[in-house]
Parts: structure tokens; sequence; C-alpha cells
């Protein structure tokens, strides 16, 4: 199904047009069924569907689709960020926990349930994100364990 949030779209429609017209002026099938059909096949012998010959429809508006496909091409931008809940649990983790996996899943805070593989995991990935400030997180606990000793 199209996205009627499309811009492309959007900015080409016709609101005195049907949809089926403001489909095939742009070169899109209103239909994917009918865009490209799947030969029946009887008896070794393929069949066109109803053997009816679908005319050739004009585009008149052949820019939205090369938009489309020029926007589908571009790289997905990745976003190099974590929550901060996720940021926050981690660290109450690593505070209280050192690298105790096992103690951090018995947590009361661990609310989602995790399994200490999957705390591991949420902490490489804060380490993977963010090393500069998990570095000097991990540099900032060292002097409080040396007291409690």
């Amino acid at each position: 199904r199209l996205s009627p949030r499309s811009s492309h779209i959007r900015h080409a429609w016709d609101p005195h047009k049907s949809v089926a017209q403001n489909l095939a002026e742009m070169g899109l099938a209103e239909d994917p069924n009918k865009a490209v059909p799947i030969p029946k096949k009887l008896s070794g012998m393929e069949v066109e569907s109803g053997g009816q010959q679908l005319g050739k429809k004009i585009v008149r508006k052949p820019y939205v689709v090369n938009e489309m496909e020029l926007e589908a091409s571009l790289p997905e931008k990745k976003s190099n960020t974590l929550s901060r809940d996720l940021i926050d649990y981690v660290r109450y983790m690593i505070q209280n926990h050192g690298e105790n996996y096992k103690e951090m899943a018995r947590d009361e805070k661990n609310y989602y349930q995790d399994t200490p593989k999957q705390i591991k995991r949420k902490i490489n990935v804060y380490k993977n994100f963010y090393p500069e400030e998990y570095k000097n997180f991990i540099a900032s606990l060292k002097p409080e364990k040396m007291e409690v000793q």
C-alpha cells in the first residue's frame, strides 16, 4: 500500500480525479495483481487471465515515480543515540554491581526481567555508543570503591 503521507504523491494529486486516474498518471499501480499478472497454467499451456490485453496507459507525471525511487535509494539515516532510560539503567547496574551480571539480573530495578546475558549486551551497546563517557564513568567509580575497602 502507498502511504498517503508521501509528499511526492500528495503534491501531484489532483482532487478532481479518481484514485485510479491519479495513480495511472503517476505511473503507479492501483492493484499490483493487475499491474504484474501471474500467468495461470492449465495442463502445461499458459493462458492469460481472462485473455484480456491490458492497454498501455499514458504516464503524465513520471517525475513522481522518479522522485520516489531516488528517495528510496538514499542510505538510511542511523541514529547514534541511546535512550536516556537505557543509559541510566546501565549506569545504575554498573555502579551497584560492577561486573556481576547475575546480581544485576536479580536487582529490583531490573523491571524488564533481563537475563544476565541481556544486561551484558546492553552494557556493551552503551560502551560502543559512548566509549569516552563509559571510560570516564568507570574512572569516577574507582575512588569510591577504594574508600569503601
